[in-house]
């Protein structure tokens, strides 16, 4: 014969209340293996590890409805465990958010308009993050005449907040957007972008072509200052490979802005004997470009969790490139 139990040894067994039981039998969620002949309820071993079960599920949040049908097998347990999965990362994400808020709050003795910001910017959904950071680029570059590849390419300087963003994390997304909302600092980024933009091969300068060969420069850029860094000799065979190809897509770039046969001779003397008036118009651009976007920069780094970048470190030196030129 199948033990039965009454509905208060089910209740210690369960950690449910009394009541609570009652409650799904009413419900017909659980209800009574069957009645004494005074009407009390009894349960055996199957309704009792239903109702466990009943309790874990309403303890991580699901519904009776939704528990109903996963007892009457109109659901799986793998998708509901899915659903209701999603819906705890979201009030995780949720708390997350609300704890970078107190936090900041703690460190920066924010008043009530910037707790009221902050809160609104945490709470932002993706598309709304996506959405700010497109307004942003498409304010500061609305009728600056480049090529259309440019700024899609600015478009696509944007943070990535991982789907468990930390404390820093959260609190850089918060400044960052507070920053790209500030109708000075659109003023000043679209201001750098016209300045920079003024001349008749802007245009030109600024197409895919150019982009890919200045990327592609970039590379060679980094691996000689790697080598540089790891004690690799400039005349070596490997300072030579690296200054040969830091040679041909110098002068890729230089064919894609000017139009023109690259001259190598003339590029090599510029290695050894630099324009100084063009140095100093490059260092300029650095300078402002530091000066408006560094930050912007930094935080986005921060809020994808990649390496900060060393503004300190200029790269290759002169020095090793003119060395590793002179023994091509």
């Amino acid at each position: 014969m199948t033990d039965l139990y009454p509905i208060g040894d089910v209740a210690r067994r369960t950690g449910l209340s009394v009541s609570a039981i009652r409650f799904y039998a009413d419900e017909d969620v659980v209800p009574a293996t069957s009645h004494t002949d005074s009407g009390y309820r009894l349960y055996n071993v199957e309704a009792i590890a239903r109702l466990e079960l009943v309790r874990t599920l309403r303890d991580l949040g699901a519904s009776i409805e939704d528990i109903r049908r996963l007892l009457a097998d109109e659901t799986s347990l793998h998708d509901l465990a899915s659903t209701h999965l999603v819906i705890v990362e979201r009030q995780l994400q949720h708390l997350k958010a609300r704890r970078a808020v107190l936090r900041a709050i703690v460190s920066q003795g924010s008043n009530a308009r910037q707790v009221a910001l902050m809160h609104e910017l945490v709470s932002m959904s993706d598309e709304d993050r996506e959405r700010l950071l497109d307004e942003f680029w498409g304010e500061v570059t609305d009728g600056l005449t480049v090529h259309p590849a440019f700024v899609e390419h600015l478009h696509r300087m944007r943070p990535e907040l991982p789907d468990a963003p930390d404390t820093e994390q959260l609190q850089a997304w918060i400044e960052l957007a507070d920053m790209v909302r500030d109708a000075q600092f659109r003023a000043e980024v679209r201001e750098f972008f016209r300045s920079c933009f003024t001349s008749p091969k802007a245009l030109a300068t600024t197409g895919p072509e150019m982009l890919a060969a200045i990327e592609a420069h970039r590379l060679v850029e980094v691996e000689a200052h790697e080598a540089e860094r790891s004690g690799v000799a400039p005349d070596s065979p490997r300072g030579r490979e690296i200054a040969g190809r830091f040679l041909a897509s110098l002068a890729a770039m230089t064919a894609e802005a000017t139009g023109e046969a690259p001259d190598e001779a003339g590029l090599r003397r510029s290695m050894s004997d630099p324009d100084h008036v063009v140095d100093e118009r490059a260092k300029e651009f650095a300078a402002r470009f530091g000066a408006v976007l560094d930050r912007f920069v930094t935080l986005t780094e921060t809020i994808s969790g990649r390496p900060q970048p060393d503004l300190t470190d200029t790269g290759v030196s002169d020095g090793w490139l003119t060395a590793a030129m002179a023994a091509l």
